[in-house]
């Protein structure tokens, strides 16, 4: 399938503005969600993982890579959509979880990860090597991030070639800061120099032919969100970004940071040149606000002895291990935020043992059919959903609904109306 992201280019050079979704999760239930939405909709799924979540060493899920796509493929089982019809990538691959290290260090693990990533069948690959290292300083040139992603590039194609199952892998070059930095617009000048660095240093490594599959960029067209704000997106501001894009290969751009965008603004940012919208964030916002609103409906059933306290437990975890949390999170907020934010930074703590655990217990005690009044009164939109008969009146439903609905927005905004 991924192909489909080169079909995606030459839709964009012929003026066409089609784009996938990415879902940037590794959250049983909002992958579950997304799956259950494109059985729906229709199209690929592309699903990727980030080298914080999964590397050689685990990551914070625990999972290497090869253990993310069985997983994975194990969701899809259940949920009864064709393997064939999943693209697996690896999201920001580079030293990020490492850069605290000499950047020699940390670039041989980033390696190692991408290897991983193309032995496990990840076919997408986001290699982001803007990321600063121990002696780099307080940037990393754009001469130095080309070339270190070459050089991961040049990792990728020698491990495909091991494991030749079907198409080699497609890239998105980074070039950009995370999109939680705040809503900086690319300038057209890096846009242009960056081409030239990234074509010039996969030439000097060997695999110029790679750059044929390069299908984006991995740029800041101005959308961007932190603990209390989302700042929109600025179709003016963005325009000349757009057009530089839009005039040579690749000829689209991956939209990070798109997370809590209005619906109208997603297909804005397609229109522009977005070829990839990704998502994580919002999705596991929604589904802890799903949780959290069925944990006051589990309170006023009684519904388990004893009561259930999943605030409690979740906030428990990320107070004993604050490394996730510790520095997104300022002033005297902190307690609301950790929990509420819009960086959503209690995503990294579902797969906390007792967190599971309450979790499990929380979904057993709601398995329903759950009184429309509480529904109301803690579920309005579940509610019109059960209603309509769209919508089964128990908790883990409910989850999976409000997930996806949120994912429906990038699905809707990325669907060809050609």
């Amino acid at each position: 399938m991924p192909e489909r992201l080169l079909e995606l280019c030459e839709g964009r050079r012929q003026g066409r503005p089609r784009a996938l979704p990415a879902v940037c999760s590794a959250h049983p239930l909002v992958l579950r969600a997304a799956m259950d939405e494109v059985l729906s909709a229709g199209g690929p799924l592309l699903v990727e993982a980030s080298g914080n979540q999964v590397n050689p060493l685990g990551g914070y899920t625990g999972m290497t890579p090869e253990g993310y796509r069985t997983f994975v493929l194990g969701l899809a089982a259940e949920a009864g959509l064709d393997p064939s019809r999943l693209i697996f990538g690896g999201d920001r691959l580079g030293p990020g979880p490492w850069r605290v290290q000499p950047a020699a260090q940390a670039m041989a693990k980033a390696g190692s990860l991408v290897q991983a990533c193309v032995a496990a069948g990840f076919r997408k690959l986001h290699l982001d090597t803007a990321v600063a290292c121990g002696g780099d300083g307080v940037a990393v040139a754009p001469e130095t991030a080309a070339r270190r992603a070459a050089s991961l590039c040049l990792l990728a194609e020698q491990t495909w070639q091991e494991h030749p199952d079907g198409h080699p892998p497609v890239y998105v070059l980074g070039l950009d800061a995370p999109a939680e930095s705040g809503p900086r617009v690319t300038p057209v000048a890096e846009v242009h120099r960056a081409l030239v660095l990234f074509r010039e240093a996969l030439a000097r490594e060997g695999v110029a032919g790679a750059w044929e599959r390069v299908v984006a960029l991995a740029v800041q067209p101005g959308v961007a969100f932190s603990e209390t704000t989302v700042h929109p997106y600025d179709r003016k501001k963005a325009r000349p970004l757009a057009r530089a894009i839009a005039g040579r290969r690749p000829w689209m751009f991956e939209a990070h940071g798109a997370d809590y965008q209005h619906p109208g603004v997603l297909r804005d940012l397609v229109e522009d040149g977005a070829g990839i919208l990704k998502v994580g964030p919002w999705l596991t916002f929604a589904c802890r606000e799903a949780l959290f609103s069925l944990e006051d409906v589990a309170r006023e059933l009684n519904g388990a002895e004893p009561p259930i306290e999943l605030r409690v437990v979740l906030d428990r975890a990320m107070r004993k291990d604050p490394v996730h949390w510790n520095d997104h999170h300022h002033g005297p907020e902190r307690s609301y935020t950790r929990l509420f934010s819009y960086r959503d930074r209690s995503r990294y703590y579902w797969t906390d043992p007792e967190v599971e655990a309450e979790v499990g217990r929380l979904l057993a005690a709601t398995a329903g059919p759950l009184p429309s009044q509480l529904l109301s009164r803690h579920l309005p939109m579940a509610l019109d959903a059960v209603l309509d008969g769209d919508l089964e009146p128990n908790g883990r439903a409910i989850v999976l609904h409000a997930v996806r609905r949120v994912f429906g927005h990038y699905v809707a905004a990325c669907r060809d109306e050609a």
